[in-house]
């Protein structure tokens, strides 16, 4: 039962399905609108999900691959879902309960404190309670303890984090009924921060293009043509490096993605020119998708959770997974992503001319996939507030961050027996570098304690603090 309870707990389809059935039902609505508010919702997320599982098959990952082979890259490339998986061989049960826990303190914090989030990205509500299990677990806390102490610094994140995110979001979607939940969120709120630097600067999406390019204002075209052009130049590089002479088997067991390239399982060979092609106008297909399917689930979940903000938790905003915001600057999803991703190059440098002259520090090779996801999202954010240049500078700046944070990281990651391994986003970061410090300085009962007294910091502050009055229309 427990299994089951984890299993729809972590499928973020069924999960934001469910709370917004509940939503409606609390509203008393007919059980026609509910079952299609409840059935367009899951749409909505599985149609957001097949993109992001398309463009990381179909694009992404190749597209890491490639550009290691091409430039010869060797370090580490920060993945959540990799050090997350060999953490579940150990943690399993405790990052279960950890979870679970962890969504009741969320509703409990969103309740009683002016934090009123409603965290509904299940994937890394698990990713977190599994890193938090492991973190707690070193600091000598088993059984009851760990699964209080993690699941309420969950619950603590889990509205913290959107709360940092909230005065950039509303600028985004001109709404304070949507709430951003992906743990990024110290990565966005330094982009927005970065950004405010250039206030007054025109927004990406008012870029004018000179009339016979006016075609490039479409998203797809303009995304597709982009990534075409990059996928040219470094297959080029790769191909001149002898990619396509070496031995395959071998190419394939440090470049898994690179199959196609490598035309292994086809039936007719590929040209590498086409390959390309193909790999870049894909890209634009997962980006089409996913933005098909976050326009489903904003029409149907904003609505539907108005009843728990009425019954449940009044105020409650639901925090919702980054490509939410891809739809309101599309320009600047493909900007940040790119500028992000140079950021994480330039940042890959300066951490090796700090291994060679003065510490040694892990290689933070830069990822496709944080830095499309998260790239592209500080791109937005940064653009809210500062425009285009606030926007190329917030997402440059986030890419040296998200290179930065999982270098300091990894001695924590290492002390867990998690070598070569580290978190990408930047709230696994900073909060694995706090609480895995913490944990190995203040061991048992002490750990304990300071986790409760950090999640009731909100609630206490919540009551004691005067609350700044409305101001009149």
């Amino acid at each position: 039962m427990l299994d089951f309870i984890i299993n729809i707990l972590s499928t973020p389809a069924i999960l934001v399905g469910l709370l917004a059935m509940l939503g409606l039902v609390l509203q008393k609505k007919p059980i026609e609108v509910v079952i299609k508010g409840t059935v367009k919702t899951i749409v909505g997320f599985l149609v957001l999900s097949a993109g992001a599982a398309f463009l990381q098959s179909g694009s992404l990952n190749a597209f890491g691959d490639l550009f290691n082979y091409a430039f010869n890259m060797q370090g580490v490339v920060p993945n959540n879902e990799a050090i997350v998986s060999l953490a579940l061989n150990s943690f399993a049960t405790d990052t279960a309960y950890v979870m679970c826990i962890g969504m009741i303190a969320n509703i409990v914090l969103a309740r009683f404190s002016r934090w009123h989030y409603i965290f509904l990205t299940g994937h890394h509500t698990l990713y977190m309670a599994c890193m938090l299990a492991v973190i707690l677990n070193v600091g000598g806390l088993e059984g009851f303890q760990l699964w209080i102490a993690g699941g309420l610094l969950l619950g603590f994140i889990m509205c913290a984090s959107p709360a940092y995110c909230q005065p950039t979001m509303k600028k985004i979607v001109k709404t304070d009924e949507l709430g951003f939940g992906h743990f990024g969120g110290l990565g966005y709120w330094f982009s927005a921060q970065c950004g405010k630097l250039f206030k007054g600067s025109k927004s990406t999406e008012e870029v004018n293009f000179p009339q016979r390019l006016t075609f490039l204002r479409d998203t797809t075209v303009a995304i597709g043509l982009t990534m075409v052009v990059f996928f040219l130049i470094v297959t080029a590089v790769a191909v001149g490096r002898g990619i396509l002479s070496a031995d395959a088997e071998t190419i394939l067991a440090s470049y898994p993605n690179l199959g196609g390239l490598l035309n292994i399982g086809a039936e007719t060979q590929t040209h590498w020119a086409v390959w390309a092609i193909t790999c870049g106008l894909s890209f634009a297909g997962g980006v089409n998708i996913i933005l098909s399917g976050v326009r489903l689930i904003v029409g149907e979940i904003v609505p539907a959770f108005r009843g728990i903000a009425e019954k449940l938790v009044p105020g409650a905003i639901p925090a919702i997974d980054c490509p939410v915001v891809f739809p309101y600057a599309p320009n600047a999803v493909l900007i940040g992503f790119l500028v992000s991703f140079v950021g994480g190059i330039v940042g890959l440098f300066v951490l090796a001319a700090i291994n060679t002259a003065l510490v040694p520090v892990a290689l933070i090779l830069p990822g496709v996939i944080p830095h499309f996801f998260c790239g592209a999202t500080a791109g937005v954010f940064g653009n809210a507030e500062g425009g285009l240049k606030g926007c190329v500078f917030g997402s440059f700046m986030h890419g040296l961050l998200i290179t930065f944070l999982p270098a300091i990281c990894m001695p924590v990651m290492g002390s867990l027996n998690f070598a070569n391994c580290t978190f990408s986003d930047a709230d696994f970061s900073w909060m694995g570098i706090v609480f895995g410090n913490i944990a190995q300085f203040v061991q048992g009962t002490g750990l304990f304690i300071v986790c409760i007294v950090v999640f009731l910091l909100p609630i206490v502050y919540n009551f004691v603090a005067p609350k700044k009055e409305a101001k009149e229309a």
